[in-house]
């Protein structure tokens, strides 16, 4: 049976829900759905291991007093499943980190500072799981984010976690068995490569021999876990560095190899003059140990159209 339970969650403040949870990254033409954002409203499916419940989430407070309502509705969910959902809504929103080291770290930079005005309140949103870290970013290697969001949209449809709720159907990022399972010559009709295609199916297939699936590495320091991701086929530095800030919550991660990155600093700092990775990483020391928040607040801005040439 059906069933819809509530829970409260308070983000550490400030903490802008719409800019938080309704970043540009969901299409309303898509027929089938992961997430949205929809009249002040963040839905998303869950999944829960033995089942998945759709959370509902809406800000019931204000950006320095701030409160959410989230509404989970699954068949036969239980105040553990509602526990449960509440943690990992309170993790996919960020909803426990801590901007005002960060703030206070970007006074001298007047550009940094500007962007940090302009977003006032935005949280680095996360994953659910290292796997799905590791597998967004694979896809999301040199493509552009468009078409990589298309290639995770048809991996999720075809292989990931569903269910129906009310009368729509839902999904949910694949587990790892599923994509261990699925044929390479399958995964290469989703628009991947070949070599892509493999690396995921090797991924998930390492997911499923650890003991943890991967989840180890929350316990970690950031060189051992990048050092156990560049070990795995197909992830390197740029890989590895998207997992310390999406997956992991580290402060300092720092994806260097990001072509939109690198055009994002060079427009705002460098009147656009060309730089490269070796000239980014040094210029980046100066937003460290704060540089996964740098980079959070430059992609919010480069999304919004407030980077020459995005």
């Amino acid at each position: 049976m059906e069933t819809t339970l509530t829970r409260v969650i308070t983000p550490v403040a400030p903490y802008d829900f719409e800019l938080t949870a309704g970043q540009p990254n969901y299409s309303r033409e898509q027929e089938f759905k992961t997430e949205e954002y929809v009249d002040g409203a963040y839905l998303r499916l869950l999944d829960l291991g033995d089942k998945a419940a759709l959370a509902a989430v809406e800000s019931t407070g204000s950006v320095d007093d701030p409160e959410l309502t989230v509404a989970l509705t699954g068949d036969g969910l239980t105040d553990d499943d509602a526990e449960q959902a509440s943690k990992q809504i309170s993790w996919l929103l960020g909803c426990d980190q801590d901007l005002r080291p960060f703030y206070d770290s970007v006074s001298e930079d007047p550009i940094l500072r500007d962007v940090v005005g302009q977003f006032y309140g935005y949280h680095n949103t996360r994953t659910a799981s290292v796997f799905e870290a590791l597998v967004q970013a694979i896809m999301g290697q040199q493509i552009a984010t468009a078409v990589a969001r298309i290639v995770r949209n048809l991996l999720i449809q075809n292989y990931g976690v569903r269910a129906t709720v009310g009368d729509r159907e839902w999904y949910a990022f694949p587990r790892p068995d599923t994509l261990a399972r699925a044929e390479v010559s399958d995964l290469r009709q989703l628009k991947l490569s070949m070599r892509k295609s493999e690396y995921i199916q090797g991924i998930a297939r390492a997911a499923l021999e650890s003991s943890d699936g991967f989840e180890g590495m929350h316990n970690l320091p950031d060189d051992e876990v990048v050092q156990g991701m560049v070990a795995l086929r197909g992830v390197g530095q740029w890989t590895a560095q998207w997992v310390l800030v999406r997956a992991l919550a580290r402060p300092d991660g720092f994806p260097i190899g990001d072509l939109a990155l690198r055009r994002t600093v060079a427009s705002l700092y460098f009147e656009g003059a060309e730089i490269n990775d070796e000239e980014l990483l040094e210029f980046s020391q100066r937003w460290s140990p704060w540089r996964s928040y740098a980079t959070a607040y430059l992609f919010a801005a480069l999304r919004a159209g407030r980077v020459a040439g995005s």
